[in-house]
């Protein structure tokens, strides 16, 4: 069983799109560090152990700039990192519902680029915010999870479609608009609270490049385009252990007065006319699957 379910996995984030492909993730790193804290909390007669806090430590966003400075991988691990269950599902509810809005209007390919820029201009808000007497406590504390990029994106899902109308359990029809004028307004009640003042700073300035970020796209500026270029380089890289796709063109196929193709050969010549007018990205998880297998068996 447990073989089937990382098959369906593993297949879902390779056909899937960049929100599933992220969802993926940060389930995957919820499970490995409770699995780690489990590990932690049965072999010390059940007390958490420094050396499992220590490990986390190195993990999450600390309000102290020189531990960041000088640990800078922390800002992009703490937003993929989640240990409550409660965290985690919300985050990657929000994730789904306004990343597949953000997605479908303006591109798959700019959902990444926007969660991770999103996430690391939340965490220099939580940093440059905890430098002042705001949060209620003293010393220094931790910031972890994908709340202030998911904000990235659900405030862009807004920006760029305000008038979208989401149907909610118990409410109805609501505006996009409104939904996500709540979220925010709740951040900034959260603020005078002096619980998780940090987290909601982050959430705002998460909210804040979201909106940044879709209004530059309008001017014609894409400010993931870094990402994206970094992207393609890697996908490209040669791997010994890969084998790709082979793309059978229609110069492939039999010559006048030959056999009449097969039904699969039709199918694949559709598929690869809809990759030429449309691209990659057009093509459904089930049809990248038939591509996939054709690849194979070629």
């Amino acid at each position: 069983m447990l073989a089937s379910i990382l098959e369906d996995v593993r297949r879902e984030f390779r056909m899937g799109n960049m929100v599933t492909r992220i969802v993926i993730v940060n389930a995957t790193a919820f499970l490995l560090i409770n699995a780690l804290r489990l590990i932690a909390w049965l072999g010390n007669a059940g007390v958490i152990p420094s050396w499992y806090l220590t490990i986390r430590k190195y993990l999450t966003l600390s309000s102290d700039p020189w531990f960041d400075l000088t640990h800078p991988w922390v800002f992009l691990t703490s937003m993929f990192l989640h240990e409550g269950f409660w965290h985690l599902l919300w985050n990657m509810l929000f994730l789904y519902w306004f990343g597949r809005i953000v997605g479908d209007l303006i591109g798959n390919h700019r959902i990444l680029p926007l969660y991770l820029l999103g996430g690391l201009f939340a965490g220099l808000v939580f940093v440059a915010t905890a430098q002042l007497p705001l949060y209620g406590t003293s010393g220094e504390f931790h910031a972890l999870g994908a709340s202030g990029a998911v904000m990235a994106i659900v405030l862009a899902s807004a920006v760029i479609a305000p008038d979208y109308r989401l149907h909610l359990l118990l409410i109805g029809e609501v505006r996009l608009k409104y939904v996500v004028g709540v979220l925010i307004v709740l951040d900034l009640i959260g603020l005078a609270g002096n619980m998780n003042t940090g987290g909601h700073f982050a959430h705002l300035g998460g909210a804040f490049f979201g909106y940044l970020f879709v209004i530059l796209l309008r001017q014609g500026i894409d400010a993931g385009k870094g990402i994206n270029a970094l992207l393609s380089r890697w996908e490209s890289w040669p791997r010994r252990s890969e084998k790709r796709p082979k793309l059978i063109y229609r110069a492939d196929l039999p010559a006048p007065g030959t056999a009449a193709p097969s039904a699969s050969q039709k199918r694949l010549d559709a598929i690869l006319e809809k990759i030429k007018h449309q691209g990659m990205d057009s093509l459904s998880a089930e049809e990248r699957e038939f591509l996939e297998k054709q690849s194979r068996s070629s």
